[in-house]
Order: structure tokens, then sequence, then C-alpha cells
């Protein structure tokens, strides 16, 4: 299974680089023709300084100067952040008149089913901060205009009240935006604030999510107009390029575009290492690959199936609805820096409060006390005393065993071991249940996939994860330790657009469809940087009538009924195991515009001289084992590491159990199987 073939154009840039945030390391993927030099460094809080330093350590390692680069892409977690610590801008909210509550009312689902005391989420836009305006729109077209000079009156009253952001959503907008345009442009007239307006976010019905989602969009944009805008000066002042910026959809957009539209940078980071397993790892011999990416704050796990990572246009952030094409990513907060703990029944817990990079796990030595998955890897003899964690970072043992110690003290267990066993065993089993969230209860065999493991500790958990699910092959990546930021370099250039339509796919007048579908288009390729060489594609949200969810399935160049109704029964039966006579309705259109990106070469040159000691290492089967230890890039194209064996690079450390061999690729890639002593 090696790296899939592109057929991608050459982006004309020879040095490109790619910086991913995230909780506890930035990550940086430096690209010189076919040589790549990777790099890790403690995030900071500005992200904007960790980027930099990161930028800067990969070109000395590389041995040029920033300003030679040629392409800089950006992946980061501040919209993200803003929405899990509510820490974006004071927003307030313009609604139809009777509507205010909409955010506070939302759906009646419960957040856990049986739990008497549950409560949502405290709603983006306080009460107090909502305001109604005598307006009428209905699902057929505009019934009474607004006044404009009601607006202007509103304006004053925001003004006084010192917001920072206005979301603007009015009953019906979807169906026709007159209304909203006007208040929104006057807003935007009036006021020295951004304006974010729900037909041009998300011009879908269903009035809750489409509120929330214009919302979320008004909250964060602050904070990324002034994120971005740092970086954009301070990478000019060193001479670098402005930055690409990943989306949540899995491809980047100029900074301009992402301000404009700042909700789409929502799992900016996780999109970007599943764009970056699908452009390494082939799965032409399996049914799709699981992707698990293990940093120091979560784990993300996601699908890919033929060469394309899946997507959603349904997810949640903190109980908040987000609905905006991405990345299909489920997220668990089990990371390297996941601290253990002992809940009141006495249970041990791992996460989701994590030791984050500052003063982090016990064993960096900064600080820090609580025990952390990193800590136990390190005492289960994964990572070793002399392992230089980003290629810098010297671990302190006696620290993480003090932390254990303490841990098996209070859980009454026998000792530092005993404690780390049983959290690698917790965090493996809170991860394997995210894996089979995505992979059997949607219906997919994980025995058919293979698991791509990437992150900073992603491969140290991996063939435990696979064992416990039966899957037979783990894909490790050489980049495997920043493949987020390699991510970014395969990326293409990706914009999305949809627009409610509601008709019975049967009675459907093409022409009024073909028309939608061309305001789409115009839509999408305004901001493609090469409209000529866009691809777009074209598709529908369909479902069986009195269904309250849609499927989406694609379009061609002219929209044909039939064809789209074979489409849809098929899609229905591979995603719910049957199909029916029923009458289909047309809810959405959509449309997408790429650019495809190109995937940078990786040359491998194995010295041969990779066994650089062994050390006891401690497994959950097959107890304490010598253990050899390989330096990754020392070892040949072809090269088998049996287990028990450990692999280091400056980025990530890779664990082959007893019961697992490896093989190294052309490219460098660890291709990992089970078979060996016993399974």
């Amino acid at each position: 299974m090696g790296p899939p073939e592109r057929t991608a154009a050459d982006s004309g840039s020879d040095t490109r680089i790619g910086v991913d945030v995230g909780g506890t390391f930035t990550d940086v993927a430096l690209s010189l023709d076919d040589r790549l030099v990777t790099a890790k460094v403690p995030s900071t809080d500005p992200q904007h300084v960790g980027v930099l330093e990161g930028i800067e350590k990969a070109c000395d390692d590389a041995g040029i100067e920033p300003g030679e680069i040629d392409g800089f892409a950006h992946a980061m977690t501040v919209s993200v952040n803003a929405l899990l610590e509510r820490g974006g801008a004071e927003t307030a909210l313009v609604t139809t008149e009777g509507f205010r509550d909409v955010l506070e009312i939302g759906r009646q689902d419960r957040p856990d089913l049986y739990d008497l005391e549950a409560e949502k989420p405290e709603p983006l836009v306080p009460r107090d901060r909502r305001f109604e305006i005598d307006e009428r729109t209905t699902a057929d077209g505009l019934e009474r205009p607004v006044d404009e000079s009601e607006v202007r009156e509103l304006a004053a009253t925001l003004r006084e009240r010192n917001v920072e952001a206005v979301a603007v959503a009015l009953l019906h907008a979807y169906a026709d935006p007159e209304n909203e345009r006007v208040v929104a442009e006057t807003l935007r007239e009036e006021l020295a604030v951004p304006v974010s307006a729900s037909h041009e976010v998300l011009a879908e019905f269903r009035e809750f999510e489409r509120t929330s989602t214009t919302a979320v969009d008004a909250y964060v944009r602050p904070a990324i107009d002034t994120y971005v805008g740092q970086l954009v000066d301070e990478a000019g002042d060193a001479g670098i390029p402005a930055p690409r910026i990943m989306q949540a959809n899995g491809g980047i957009a100029d900074p301009e575009t992402v301000c404009e539209h700042a909700v789409t940078t929502t799992l900016s980071g996780p999109a970007a290492g599943v764009v970056g397993a699908a452009a390494t790892v082939d799965d032409d011999d399996v049914e799709g690959l699981v992707t698990f990416d293990m940093g120091g704050t979560s784990s993300d796990v996601s699908l890919v199936r033929d060469g394309r990572a899946e997507r959603t246009t349904d997810a949640e952030i903190d109980g908040l609805p987000i609905r905006t094409p991405m990345v299909d990513v489920n997220t668990v907060g089990a990371g390297g820096g996941s601290i253990a703990w002992i809940d009141s029944g006495g249970a041990l817990r791992v996460g989701p409060e994590s030791s984050g990079s500052r003063p982090g796990p016990a064993c960096y030595g900064r600080g820090g006390t609580e025990p952390t998955v990193t800590d136990a890897n390190v005492v289960l003899g994964y990572i070793g005393p002399e392992t230089a964690l980003g290629g810098e970072m010297t671990l302190d043992v006696e620290a993480a065993r003090d932390a254990l110690g303490r841990l098996a003290d209070e859980a009454g267990l026998e000792g530092p071991l005993e404690a780390a066993q049983g959290v690698y065993r917790v965090a493996n089993a809170t991860m394997t249940r995210t894996i089979r969230s995505v992979t059997v209860e949607r219906g997919h065999d994980p025995r058919e996939f293979a698991l791509v493991a990437f992150g900073g500790a992603g491969p140290m958990h991996a063939a435990a994860l696979a064992d416990s699910l039966s899957v037979d092959r783990v894909v490790v990546p050489r980049p495997g330790g920043v493949l987020s930021a390699f991510g970014l370099l395969a990326a293409d250039e990706s914009y999305d657009a949809v627009r409610t339509v509601g008709v019975d796919l049967e009675g459907a007048d093409p022409t009024m469809l073909e028309a939608v579908y061309d305001d789409l288009v115009a839509d999408v390729l305004a901001d493609a940087s090469d409209r000529d060489a866009a691809r777009v594609e074209r598709a529908a949200d369909c479902r069986y009538a009195g269904q309250s969810f849609e499927l989406t399935v694609p379009v061609g160049e002219t929209f044909d009924a039939a064809a789209v109704t074979d489409r849809f029964h098929e899609a229905h039966e591979r995603t719910y195991g049957y199909a029916m006579d029923e009458s289909i309705e047309v809810v959405n259109l959509r449309t997408t515009a790429t650019i495809p990106g190109s995937e940078p070469g990786i040359s491998h040159e194995g010295s041969g001289a990779a066994v650089v000691g062994t050390r006891e290492a401690h497994f959950p089967e097959a107890g304490a084992r010598e253990t050899t230890v390989y330096d990754w890039e020392r070892l040949e194209t072809g090269a088998s590491v049996p287990g028990p064996a450990v692999l280091e690079q400056a980025e990530s450390t890779t664990v082959v159990p007893p019961n697992w061999d490896g093989e190294i690729l052309a490219d460098g890639t660890l291709v990992m199987t089970s078979g060996g002593e016993s399974r």
C-alpha cells in the first residue's frame, strides 16, 4: 500500500511550507523540490508567534531563509478555541419579530437522553443582545418589507451597547434575502464591526441551524480578522507570502475569503490531517481508510473512501450546530497531554482536560505534575529517556513515574507501571469507541479498512486499537508526526455554495433548477484564484417525502431527474440498507469549485544502520519485552521491522507490538500487518 498517484497540475512553487497549530505543538512541513523538512515547536498564545518560530526552525534545518518560501499554507485553532472557551466577540443577533429566542429554544432533542439534569449549552448571544425587527418573508417570498429607518435606529442602539459583531438571521431569508440584505447593508454602513448575514453564510432552510451557524460566524469573525491580519503582516515582514488558510471542507482559501466566511475555519487542523492521509496512502485494495490523528489535546477520527475525505454538513462543536461543508471528523478528548484522574466512583478516567504545552505532561520537566497519557507511554517504555520530542525536548522519566505513582496511590494500584497500563488501556478504549462510531455505527466493517495513524502520539497506540477492532493493517506515513502540516501542502483550493429549493423531484422545473445552479456556480467561482483551472461539481440534497434529513447525491452537467432518482435510491440503500418506493424531494442544491493542488514529493534514503539500541517495553498482552529501537530515517526501502519494535522520529514515535510486523515502502511509509506471535 503505497502513496496514490497524483494527477493535479504543479502549483508552480518550488519551496512551500505548511504550518498546523495544535493544542500542544505547532507542526511544520517544508517542501523543497523532492526534499521534506519537518519541525515541531510548542504552541504559543498568541498562535502566530509559534507559527513564525516553527517556520524559522524548519528554514534553519533546511539551510534556507524564510524569504525563499514561495507558498505558505496554514491551519489553526483560533475559531474552535473561541467556541470551546467562549472567548469570541460580544455578538448581537438581529432577527424577525417574534423569533429572538430561536437560539435558546433550539431542538427538542436532549444532550443526554437519560440525564434528568442535562442542560443545553448557553447560546453564544445572550437574550439582552438579541433584537427583533418588524419584517416578514415567507417560504414563498417577501411579504412585508423592512423599514430602513428602523434598522438605523437599531444601529444606534447596537453602537451604544458596544457590540463587537452582528449576526443577521431573518425568517426565511434563504427563500428571499431582500429584507435581510437591506438590514445587513444598512448595519454595515452604520457600524464599524463585522456583520454576518445568514443568506451569505448559509442560504439553507431550518431556522435554528441557519441562525446558529450565522451566530458562530459573527462570534469568531473578529478573532479570525485579528489573527489572520497579524500573521499576514508578520509573515510579510519576514518576506513570507500571505498564508492560504485551511477550511473545514478540506480546501484552502486566501486570507480575505476566510475572514469573510470565518465559520469555515472551524476544525481547520483536523481537516488538514485527513487530506494528508488521503494524499499519502493508497486505498485501492481496501474498502477505505480510517484516519486516526492523536495529538496533544485530542484524537480525531475520519474516513477516506475512493481517495477522498468524507464530508458532512451536519456537525456540532460544543453543542452548537454548524451547517457548513466540512470534513467529517469525530473528535474525542484523549490526546498525549490528556490528564488521567479518578472519578467519584473510584474509576480511572482519561481526559478531556489536557495539560497543554505549558506546563505539559510531567515528563516535559516544565512544572507539570498531573499524570497524562504521554507520561504513561514513558513509563511503559514506548518513549525512552533519550527520546527528544520535536528533536529538542528531552524527557524527565522520574517525573513521569512520580506522577503515575501518585495516581496509583489514589486508585489503589501497585505502583507507576500498573497505573500506566491502566491509563493506556482507558485511553485506547475511548479512541476505539470513536472509531466504531464512524465505522460500525454507520454500517461499515472496520476489518475491511486500513487504519492510518499520525499525530505525535497516534502511531504509539494504532496497533493496539487495530487489535481491538480486528483490523489487520496499519499505515504510518513517514511525515506522520506532522501529517496535518504535510496535508496543507497537498490541499486543493475549494469553495462551496448551497441554496434551498424545496421541490418535488418528479415535477421539478429543470429551467428553474439550472438557473439556481448558475447562480451558485457564479458564487463559488467568484472567490477562485483561477476560474479556468477550477473544476465545478454539482450536487443535490434529496430525501423521501416525509423524511426529516437528506442525503447528498451528485448531479451532472445538466439536471437529469431520472439519474438523480437512481443515485438517491442507491445512496439511501448504501446508507440505511434499504430503498423506498416513495416520491423524492430535492431540498437543497449545492456546488463546489475545486482547483487541484499538488502533493509534494518525498524522497527517502535510509543508511541501513537503523538500530540504535534496545529497551524494555511493556505490552498489554505480552508483558515486558526487550524491544529493538530504530531510527526511522535510517531504515532502507523494503526493510522489515519485526515486533516488538519502536521507531523513533523527531516528531513522533511508532510502536510495533510483538504480534505485528512492519515494512518500509519506497517513500518511507511504514505498513504494519498483524499475524506475528499471537492475536
